[in-house]
């Protein structure tokens, strides 16, 4: 999955994100759950549903 496509999916979500050195940092406001995103342009599918599951959203739709 392309890492443009889960931030914006995140974002859909009420996320907030804050750039760290070298991972995005993904904070959700409505249950106090932090999580970190790698900055490569393709994040794996396996990952990208971790990230979602750490933060308490659904996980992205596969295309």
């Amino acid at each position: 999955m392309k890492r443009r496509k889960l931030l914006q999916h995140v974002l859909r979500h009420g996320c907030a994100v804050k750039e760290g050195s070298r991972h995005t940092r993904v904070f959700n406001p409505a249950n106090g759950r932090w999580s970190v995103m790698p900055r490569h342009p393709e994040i794996d599918t396996f990952t990208a549903r971790a990230i979602c599951k750490q933060l308490e959203i659904p996980p992205p739709a596969e295309k």
